[in-house]
């Protein structure tokens, strides 16, 4: 049965609110992460968002509250400097919901109006205006987590049923040697229900014959990088990587703390010792992950080759998925929220590619060394939103593949791409690294 947009809209806006309810009412107005906004921003922006591009982008109706469309219509990610100083006077958080709601409510009215202009708006056809709005939204909850993750446990509650941690059940680690040949990257926009601009059009491209970490680096294996000075050896890191790192003091992933000579894992809600969670992904920048692939003496993977291993098989078909064309479900790997935290590099292997890869989907985003960039051909698609995509064509991002615990399944495809800052430590991402065959 298909579900409908109503009821899809509804699920995410519970699960939004869920979220949120997660925090104390004092800490909606911190700042938990200094290049993003406090927290109440995203509690504005989501609604807002999704106005200016339905109700107002694509069906031109009056606002009802300008000032907030504008007040939250855009985040921030400052390039070049390691703090924002937030200066704006945010609203009472009653004003905010107040609007949040009303946005809703004109968002379900709004879907006979869209359906009508099918015919001809290509925004329109398919639905696809709603899956802006509903894609944006589940990118943010994501997000949010990234912030959250930020601030003190007695800030936080626990989500019911939260499932216990999982320490067990790794796979073991190793090498998978990976051949040469075509890839499809992106997708064609008549072909695919939904997609954002950058995933279009679809190109093919070779690569050479490779070999890859079975699984991603864990964090047994991260730490013998910093015990070896990994973060004061000048010769491993880039020059700009080595200046931020130098500025900020960082001295290990900021997903770790030490005391005395113990170091700990921090996840939403714990602080677990190190040695229990050896096996894993290490969370980091992808600086961080450059200054450990060439302490091995080996190099991180491109856009097209984490694609050739997750997406295509030995006899040159193309998988849906790396496990194949089934629906993502628990039994792929973590993501949709379904264990809050990182799980032992590999334990689903359910969600191995076709070449034996391990965990290309799921447990953290996968860095790539690939600068995001449009593919030859690029159009911006959301006439609403034109700059979506190229704003960030700016050679500081750098594209992730797959999917972390915290992405919801929908947005689980071969052609998505995120990306983030190479100098921004603050994602559930992780990353393998390849050497020639």
């Amino acid at each position: 049965m298909t579900t409908s947009i109503e009821d899809r809209f509804r699920a995410m806006w519970r699960r939004s609110d869920e979220l949120f309810g997660l925090l104390d009412a004092e800490a909606m107005y911190e700042q938990p992460i200094s290049l993003r906004h406090p927290v109440i921003f995203y509690v504005g922006h989501l609604p807002a968002f999704a106005w200016n591009q339905v109700c107002r982008g694509l069906l031109g109706r009056a606002s009802f509250n300008e000032g907030f469309d504008h007040l939250f219509e855009r985040g921030i990610d400052p390039v070049g400097v390691d703090a924002h100083q937030d200066a704006t006077s945010w609203p009472p958080m009653a004003e905010v919901e107040a609007y949040r709601d009303r946005v809703r409510e004109a968002l379900i009215e709004a879907v006979p109006e869209v359906t009508s202009r099918a015919g001809d708006n290509p925004l329109a056809a398919r639905g696809r205006i709603f899956e802006v709005a509903i894609e944006h939204e589940l990118m943010h909850q994501e997000t949010l987590q990234y912030m959250f993750q930020q601030l003190p446990p007695e800030r936080k509650r626990r989500p019911a049923g939260m499932p216990p941690t999982r320490l067990d059940g790794a796979a073991p680690p190793g090498e998978v040697e990976v051949r040469g040949g075509p890839v499809v990257l992106g997708a064609r926009f008549d072909e695919l229900p939904f997609g954002w601009d950058n995933e279009f059009p679809e190109q093919v491209v070779q690569v050479g014959d490779l070999v890859m970490d079975r699984t991603p680096v864990r964090t047994s294996e991260y730490l013998e990088f910093v015990s070896d000075d990994g973060y004061r050896r000048r010769e491993l890191w880039a020059d700009g990587d080595w200046r931020w790192r130098e500025r900020i003091g960082l001295e290990q992933p900021v997903f770790w703390s030490s005391d005395g000579d113990r170091r700990f894992y921090h996840t939403m809600f714990d602080r677990l010792d190190l040695e229990l969670v050896r096996d894993w992904p290490v969370y980091a920048s992808l600086a961080e992950a450059r200054a450990y692939a060439r302490w091995r003496g080996r190099r991180l993977p491109t856009e097209a080759e984490v694609v050739r291993a997750a997406y295509t098989t030995p006899d040159g078909s193309i998988r849906s998925f790396p496990w194949g064309e089934g629906a993502p479900s628990p039994d792929h790997g973590n993501f949709d929220f379904a264990h809050w935290a990182p799980t032992p590099v590999g334990a689903f292997p359910r969600g191995d590619s076709a070449w034996g890869v391990a965990e290309l989907v799921g447990n953290g985003w996968e860095w790539t060394s690939s600068v995001f960039a449009p593919f030859p051909g690029f159009e911006p698609t959301i006439s609403s939103y034109p700059g979506y995509s190229a704003d960030f064509f700016d050679g500081r991002h750098f594209v992730m593949l797959g999917a972390s615990w915290a992405t919801p399944a929908q947005l689980i495809r071969r052609s998505f791409r995120n990306w983030f800052q190479d100098r921004y430590p603050y994602m559930f991402a992780k990353f393998r690294t390849v050497r020639a065959a």
